[in-house]
């Protein structure tokens, strides 16, 4: 095992990998389709729940700033993604950049660690789009059996044809997939632009006041559900006040995961240099605005105290006399998670992808299918996969999960940028991190301290699926990988064989 640490894959290797026919993606995305894919992803129904949940237990109606500190922090992680985007835009994201920079068996730690955000998290959106969906048709009088439709249902009709006709989409093609996205996407935006516009006009000052509640005591939770930095440290977070905003900040957090699978279709870009850190930064700086924006408006409207905490929205218009606005917003959500299940689900085909490229997973799945330029068969798996989890497995639980997933890819990326900067200090990188290695630091160090704030089970169940992924790269990948056969390759070694290579032979 230790031998396959130092197996690292040089960014050459990568990058030459693409060019392989039988492995070669067409490249069909612009600046805009991949800001567009990021906005997807990220809008869904965290701006139209978080914002009342918040607001009301934690931060009252500095919830915006609890949005702005969210959004930083992310902001942190989104330009180390940017830099390593364009200096190794191959298919795979914190992937990929951990096989260049930390090794081949930490490479495949956070590919085993992605699954949890991409295909459970698309399960679970799938999960929450069918809610959605059910009661849209509630409203116009036709709901769906519960034992069929919702978070309730013993098989999830609705769950599993959404996956299944997205994994549909995803095959025929990543231009299809990037205007059928467009359109979503649209929506969406049009909708929470209206929510923002016809909200203003109902927006009283005297709810805005206190802007920032006193602060109050926690009671906190016990045992296992306790957040791990109050297990470990006695640590009581508070509601309102400093504190509070915080603690907001830590859930609202969450609303903005998924910008890092914009780096998953590097391989797919005309120009992934100029393109991915402008697509990165781009959907993040966007959904941090209309975030912003939706959080004041809606605790304007109401009084923090007053805000429901399952549909803050809807009951915030409806408490203005504008009860139709409640259909609109159940419509954005529907949208909105229908462009989440997509990206998530063409996240995770290109990490597998990559994986099995590299031969740490069969690799007959990396197939390219000739006519769609897509990697089809482990598209499918994925899709079948995501369907299986949604119509038949209680996943509420295990939502937690996803966003433990996502936050420690966030700090291998951060300090994959500062071992890259080391070890490869004469790669172009056409996008740098500014202030390195301070800002990778602080990504790492904010990544961390939020995943402490998740509850104590959580990194129980995290600790034992990532035993399950050391059991598989031991009982398989360790041997079969490209790299098994030459042994280890330090970034050094394998920057001097490619100089070799490159030499016109005497």
């Amino acid at each position: 095992m230790a031998a396959s640490t130092r197996r690292i894959k040089s960014v050459e290797d990568s990058i030459r990998d693409t060019e392989e026919p039988e492995h070669q993606l067409r490249r069909n995305l612009s600046a805009l389709d991949l800001t567009v894919f990021g906005v997807g992803v990220i809008i869904g129904t965290g701006i139209f729940v978080l914002t009342g949940v918040v607001a009301k237990t934690d931060a009252g109606p500095a919830v915006a700033i609890s949005f702005v500190i969210a959004g930083v922090v992310c902001g942190l992680a989104a330009l180390c993604y940017a830099e390593f985007a364009s200096t190794v835009p191959v298919a795979g994201s914190a992937y990929t950049f951990s096989y260049a920079t930390l090794g081949e068996f930490i490479a495949w730690i956070i590919g085993w660690d992605l699954i949890l955000e991409l295909a459970l998290g698309a399960a679970t959106v799938s999960v929450g789009w069918s809610g959605y969906l059910n009661q849209l048709l509630g409203d116009l009088g036709i709901p769906l059996p519960t034992s069929i439709a919702g978070e309730t249902a013993t098989v999830n009709i609705p769950a599993i044809v959404i996956a299944l006709v997205m994994t549909g989409v995803l095959i025929l093609g990543i231009k299809l997939s990037s205007r059928v996205t467009s359109v979503i996407v649209a929506i969406k935006i049009v909708i929470v632009l209206l929510v923002i516009v016809v909200g203003i006009f109902y927006v009283k000052a005297a709810n805005y006041t206190p802007f920032v509640p006193p602060a109050k005591g926690g009671a906190g939770e016990t045992g296992l559900t306790a957040p791990l930095i109050q297990s470990l440290f006695g640590f009581t977070p508070s509601t309102f006040g400093v504190g509070g905003i915080l603690a907001g900040a830590a859930i609202v957090f969450f609303a903005f995961i998924g910008f890092d699978i914009v780096a998953t279709a590097a391989e797919e870009t005309k120009d992934p240099k100029r393109d991915l850190p402008r697509g990165i930064i781009g959907s993040l700086v966007i959904c941090t605005l209309l975030y912003v924006a939706v959080s004041l408006v809606v605790v304007g409207m109401q009084k923090y105290t007053q805000l429901s905490t399952t549909a803050p929205l809807a009951d915030a218009f409806r408490s203005v006399g504008l009860p139709f606005f409640s259909g609109v917003i159940s419509v954005g959500a529907l949208a909105g998670l229908t462009s989440v299940v997509m990206i998530l689900m063409l996240g995770q085909s290109r990490v597998l992808f990559a994986m099995s490229r590299d031969h740490l997973l069969p690799p007959g799945l990396a197939a390219v299918h000739p006519r769609w330029g897509t990697p089809y068969k482990i598209t499918i798996i994925t899709g079948i996969i995501v369907a299986v989890l949604a119509g038949f497995i209680p996943l509420g639980t295990l939502a937690e999960l996803v966003n433990i997933g996502t936050l420690f890819a966030f700090v291998l990326v951060s300090i994959g940028v500062i071992i890259l900067r080391r070890t490869r200090p004469d790669l172009p990188r056409p996008f740098r991190v500014p202030l390195v290695p301070v800002l990778p630091i602080l990504s790492a160090l904010a990544s961390l301290y939020l995943m402490l704030n998740l509850p104590a089970e959580t990194w129980i169940r995290f600790a034992v699926w990532m035993v399950i992924g050391v059991v598989l790269y031991a009982a398989y990948g360790r041997r079969r990988s490209r790299l098994a056969a030459g042994g280890a390759l330090d970034p050094a070694t394998a920057a001097q064989r490619e100089s070799a290579r490159a030499r016109p032979a005497d």
